[in-house]
């Protein structure tokens, strides 16, 4: 399995996103009219839901939706080999910031140096085409951020982006009917779980109520080295030590 990729040309990653504004409360009125239509939908009731109802969706549901959340941490990694001993080290790094805005423009900054070049490497992460890479290009154009090469695939087909290797969809083997949670294949796989501090419910919680980006940004690292982590048993090879992974604020 994924014969023919270095694993060194692939950039791993993940994202962390909470809701537009604290509360439903805190929302422009037009944005509250909007949500209410999104929320009647999200519970698939038919009437409009009244305030309370649409505030508890609201708390629960807007971060997932690019139209009524944003992004607050992009965490990304690589593999390389260290020169002295010849062993695979991971290199860790977030960009987390309250400015999406300036975000994603670092994203997309490194994106464009190190990986413009899809034909030669590779972007991967866990339910990466179904999630991140939309939700990444959406608020984008929310922010006014030129769109990478890598993520400029509007009106591609699946096979146009062979440069995306999701982790989530290796595992399906053409089975198209159901979720797998990263923390489920870490339990199965014997990799440590990227749960066992906060879970992607609670990153609103962390971020508006703690403002503490840094605890967010350490859980985003830690999908992203479990991601490396079932990557590795993809390929049948050992697992990442502890001993090998470097957090760097560097390229």
């Amino acid at each position: 399995m994924l014969d023919g990729i270095p694993s060194t040309n692939i950039l791993f990653f993940d994202i962390e996103t909470v809701s537009a504004s604290p509360s439903f409360a805190q929302l422009d009125e037009p944005f509250q009219e909007l949500w209410r239509y999104k929320a009647k939908s999200i519970t698939r009731q038919p009437d409009l839901p009244d305030e309370a109802e649409a505030a508890d969706v609201y708390g629960d549901k807007a971060a997932i939706y690019a139209e009524f959340g944003k992004i607050v941490c992009i965490s990304v990694g690589i593999l390389a080999v260290d020169k002295s001993d010849q062993r695979l080290r991971v290199r860790l790094k977030s960009f987390a910031s309250e400015d999406e805005a300036a975000l994603l423009a670092d994203f997309a900054e490194l994106l464009n140096k190190r990986y413009h070049n899809p034909h030669t490497h590779y972007l991967c992460g866990h339910n990466i085409r179904e999630f991140d890479v939309p939700y990444i290009c959406r608020r984008m154009v929310v922010q006014g951020v030129p769109l990478p090469a890598a993520l400029d695939i509007a009106g591609k087909k699946p096979w146009e982006c062979k440069h995306f290797v999701d982790t989530m969809e290796l595992w399906k083997f053409g089975d198209f009917k159901s979720f797998v949670s990263l923390k489920l294949l870490s339990a199965l796989l014997g990799f440590p779980s990227p749960k066992d501090d906060i879970d992607g419910s609670e990153v609103g919680r962390v971020f508006w109520e703690e403002k503490d980006l840094s605890r967010i940004a350490r859980y985003c690292e830690k999908d992203v080295l479990a991601t490396i982590q079932l990557y590795m048993r993809y390929r049948n090879e050992p697992l990442i030590g502890d001993d090998q992974v470097i957090i760097t604020s560097e390229d």
